[in-house]
């Protein structure tokens, strides 16, 4: 199983630009970048991938046939945008792949998720702490898009697009998942001084 701890701290930072001159260090063969490129965007990948898949094993598939696709596939990637919306449209294909292959649906096992929310050295303590709690109280869709947001930095418009869903939609559902853990921090108090 992968474990988090394997990604180097110091090299998280999955900026456009960082992620950009990987790519394009990646069109010119070098392995190095690709490694980089690993440390640099894999636990935004395993999130994206884990959100959608709801299984850690088939979301570590995903992360290996991604590198494998951007090694291959570099050379077709234009510099125009936003580089980590290209490799997370390849992980969503890939994801939508994988359903194809297998035709299943799981539940995300809780110490998958505690996993990659304690590891993720991209995320504040604060996010840990709204993902930690926003995981059990979610629908699937809801869980992606705040994932997206709040562990991979996307924008809402871009989170729309990568998930080919109304901006609407995804606005909507980002405010619900919100209002489901406001309510639910609300419950918790009052249960504390209760």
């Amino acid at each position: 199983m992968f474990h988090w701890a394997q990604i180097d701290n110091r090299r998280g930072d999955c900026s456009d630009d960082a992620v950009e001159q990987c790519l394009l260090a990646i069109k010119k063969q070098d392995l190095n970048a690709l490694e980089e490129l690993y440390y640099r965007t894999g636990a935004s990948v395993f999130g994206f991938a884990l959100s959608t898949l709801k299984n850690a094993q088939d979301a570590e598939d995903v992360m290996h046939d991604l590198y494998v696709a951007v090694w291959s596939g570099a050379g077709k990637y234009c510099a125009e945008g936003r580089p980590m919306a290209w490799i997370l449209t390849i992980t969503r294909n890939l994801c939508l792949q994988k359903y194809r292959e297998y035709q299943k649906r799981s539940d995300i096992p809780q110490e998958d998720w505690e996993s990659y929310i304690e590891s993720n050295p991209n995320m504040s303590p604060e996010d840990r702490l709204i993902l930690a709690e926003c995981m059990g109280r979610l629908s699937d869709q809801e869980r992606q898009i705040v994932v997206l947001h709040a562990a991979a930095g996307f924008r809402h418009r871009e989170i729309a697009k990568l998930l080919d869903l109304p901006l609407s939609t995804v606005l909507s559902k980002y405010n619900r998942a919100l209002k489901k853990l406001r309510n639910f921090m609300e419950e918790s108090k009052e249960d504390e001084r209760g």
